[in-house]
């Protein structure tokens, strides 16, 4: 470890920036400050003077005008930067085809799929019948749909399981509180029931007019009520199926594998419960196992019985972390009878599965790397096998049980998602689609693993991934991304963005750093509550190392995440700001401590065993103590590109705008903030598959300026 050569890198390179774009400039956006206290109910007390940004409304003139003056301000810094962004936007765009379409599938009769048109950003839902030679039924033309609104998203559609009425959810805000709306689609007729405030999660029961689905509490979003709607009455008399009193738990709803159940599920960090009733006649729901803390499971049905996912432990006691799979009876409605079938392993994480009627598929984890394990009915398994040293394996749409084939995708860094077909009783394979990337030649790439040795010993495994020929001297410019919370896993897969930074001759690295479940549960377990700086400093840890072996220059490398990942990102500019010449954060929680006090505010509740409940004084310490808003200092930070939308409901907008505001005011540097709201759109930035490109052309062209890293290299 060297951390002079940072220090020293970092200042030679301030003096010979390329952000001399911003020279006349006028000085950025200073938010007005008005004194607030934050209370806790144990007494403890935070000036929040920014507090005053956020207005539950969208609503009040002065935030607005001060965000738009930011996003002004972000026009003016990038006018000299247009032309890389438009060829940035223009390679990105360049390499999708635009007459595209999905890897159909049947179900009942029917191919499903979706496809593209050329310039249109949305997609179109259809269907043949019989065969994909039939003519085709549009289901949705979701362009249409979406016609002069900023923001547009279809979250989930259902068909009646006699294949004649159709349900679907939309929102055309971006907050993720969608209506659900009916179609005939043999007449094409749209019913005048409309449904509001509802969850994109909807099933049909086998009468044909009944639709269940999950309503939000309309504050704070949370899954709160399972109720059904039957075709021709009114949304106000529809009756409540199951309610869920406790918040910290979601809540969804599915049919089973064989269509026999439809099941609610409902789950929180370390618990969840399943209640099911018949399809045929879902009048009344039995729980398949009460639900226990600490004691997790996901079921589904199939051939007369219950194959269950699960972490708790056995007759024998001994605790299942990785979890296993037990069956059950199919009028089992305990966990005294579930019988263990595929046994817990220490170095193995059991991710989910899927059930045939000849085999089960097992995704799991081993040595940070996804595989699938087929599990013939007579005992015999094998793995589906990969051909390079970091990738991404799952689980396909594998829509009827009945059949030998198994569908899966896969990608790597340098291979484009490809879905294959494999025949699991004599092993042939059929390639059913690779995405296609108009001019792009997987030979000139190259994806390796890296194994960097984080300050308490652990090893982290990081991919990376360069153009041929990249030589590791110490030289060249590097992004590294990374999320490390709620047991999400960031997976080597084939990114069509980053292409254009590795045509420019830059290095990007994924750092699959603790708070994931890369390693399986204990590397989840090691990056929250009380343990949640690890995922901070493991996160810096690889960098060094990774600029230590020469991969790239010290004073060259960019961090990049989002959400969560945009803690990590305010989190590493607090503690090792040093290191990064420049950080890019899209709709980053920052504002962790006094976010986790407000229950009002969607997610809170639900996450306390994640982040911990700041009402209790030793979680509010530990919070407080890594806050990235309540640790900004008199520092020189790097420069920051941090991205928000108005409209977004898992971190809301006023977390950015106040760390924006409190980072202005404590910087000592001279690197420039730039704060940028999409006033249209909600957590996922701007719908529609083009749009989004521009906003990240936007952000990487920033990053280069920075990085002082010029056009593509010749092909």
């Amino acid at each position: 470890m060297k951390p002079t050569l940072f220090t020293l890198a970092a200042t030679l390179l301030m003096t010979t920036t390329l952000s001399a774009t911003a020279a006349g400039l006028p000085a950025p956006p200073d938010a007005a400050k008005k004194p607030f206290t934050v209370k806790a109910p144990h007494g403890a007390q935070r000036g929040d003077e920014y507090y005053w940004l956020r207005d539950d409304k969208r609503k009040n003139p002065e935030m607005l005008a001060y965000l738009n003056a930011e996003n002004a301000y972000v026009d003016a810094y990038m006018k000299p930067l247009k032309p890389v962004e438009d060829a940035l936007y223009g390679e990105i765009v360049g390499r999708i085809k635009q007459d595209d379409s999905s890897v159909p599938y049947r179900e009942r009769g029917y191919w499903y799929y979706s496809r593209f048109e050329t310039g249109q950003d949305y997609p179109i839902h259809a269907r043949r019948k019989g065969s994909m030679e039939a003519a085709e039924e549009i289901l949705l033309d979701v362009n249409l749909m979406a016609k002069d609104k900023g923001y547009f998203s279809v979250g989930d559609y259902a068909v009646t399981q006699d294949n004649q009425i159709l349900a679907w959810a939309d929102d055309a805000v971006g907050r993720r509180q969608y209506t659900v709306r009916f179609k005939n689609l043999a007449t094409g007729e749209v019913y005048p029931d409309v449904i509001e405030g509802v969850s994109p999660n909807l099933v049909w029961a086998d009468d044909n007019k009944t639709l269940f689905y999950v309503e939000n509490d309309p504050e704070t979003l949370l899954t709160v009520r399972v109720k059904k709607h039957v075709l021709g009455t009114p949304a106000t008399s529809d009756i409540v199926v199951y309610e869920e009193k406790d918040d910290s738990f979601y809540m969804g709803i599915d049919r089973s594998r064989d269509d026999a159940y439809i099941c609610i599920s409902v789950h929180s960090t370390v618990s969840s419960e399943f209640r099911c009733a018949p399809a045929a006649d879902p009048k009344e729901f039995f729980v398949l196992a009460p639900r226990e803390r600490d004691v997790e499971y996901d079921a589904d049905h199939l051939g007369g019985r219950w194959v269950i996912r699960t972490n708790a432990p056995g007759a024998d006691g001994k605790p299942a972390p990785n979890f296993k799979l037990v069956t059950a009876a199919d009028g089992a409605r305990s966990r005294k009878e579930w019988q263990d079938w595929v046994a817990h392993r220490d170095d193995v994480f059991i991710e989910g599965f899927e059930l045939f009627d000849g085999f089960t598929a097992i995704a799991e984890r081993s040595n940070a790397l996804e595989r699938l394990r087929l599990l013939d009915r007579d005992g015999k398994e094998e793995f589906v096998k990969a051909d390079e040293p970091a990738f991404s394996m799952g689980l396909s749409t594998n829509s009827e049980h009945d059949t030998e084939w198994l569908r899966y995708t896969y990608t790597s860094m340098t291979t484009p998602a490809t879905t294959y077909e494999l025949n699991t009783r004599t092993g042939e394979r059929k390639l059913l689609k690779r995405q296609p990337v108009i001019g792009y030649d997987p030979e000139q790439y190259v994806t390796e693993r890296f194994w960097a040795t984080a300050r308490d010993g652990v090893k982290i495994p990081v991919s990376l991934v360069y153009k041929k020929g990249f030589e590791k001297n110490g030289r060249a410019a590097m992004l590294q991304y990374a999320y490390g919370s709620y047991g999400s896993s960031t997976d080597p897969g084939f990114n069509n963005a980053v292409v254009s930074l590795l045509d420019r001759g830059m290095v990007y690295a994924i750092a699959h750093i603790r708070g994931g479940q890369e390693l399986g549960r204990k590397w989840y377990d090691d990056g929250k509550l009380f343990r949640k700086k690890n995922t901070f400093t493991d996160f810096v840890d690889v960098t060094e190392q990774l600029v230590e072996a020469g991969y790239a220059a010290p004073d060259r490398v960019a961090a990049y995440g989002g959400s969560a990942g945009g803690l990590l990102m305010g989190a590493i500019a607090n503690m090792a700001p040093d290191r990064y010449r420049a950080i890019l954060s899209q709709v980053p929680f920052v504002d962790v401590v006094t976010t986790m006090l407000d229950p009002s505010i969607p997610l809170t509740t639900n996450e306390y065993d994640e982040w911990g409940n700041p009402e209790k004084k030793d979680y509010y310490d530990y919070m407080l103590s890594y806050s990235p808003y309540d640790n900004l200092k008199a520092q020189d930070y790097p420069a920051m590109f941090v991205g928000t939308g108005l409209w977004d409901s898992q971190v809301q907008y006023w977390e950015p705008a106040k760390y924006v505001a409190r980072l202005r005011d404590l910087d000592t540097g001279k690197q420039p903030v730039l704060f940028r709201t999409n006033m249209e759109a909600g957590h996922g930035g701007k719908s529609g598959r083009f749009r989004r490109f521009r906003e990240q052309a936007e952000m990487y062209a920033f990053m280069l300026d920075q990085l002082q890293v010029g056009g593509p290299a010749a092909r």
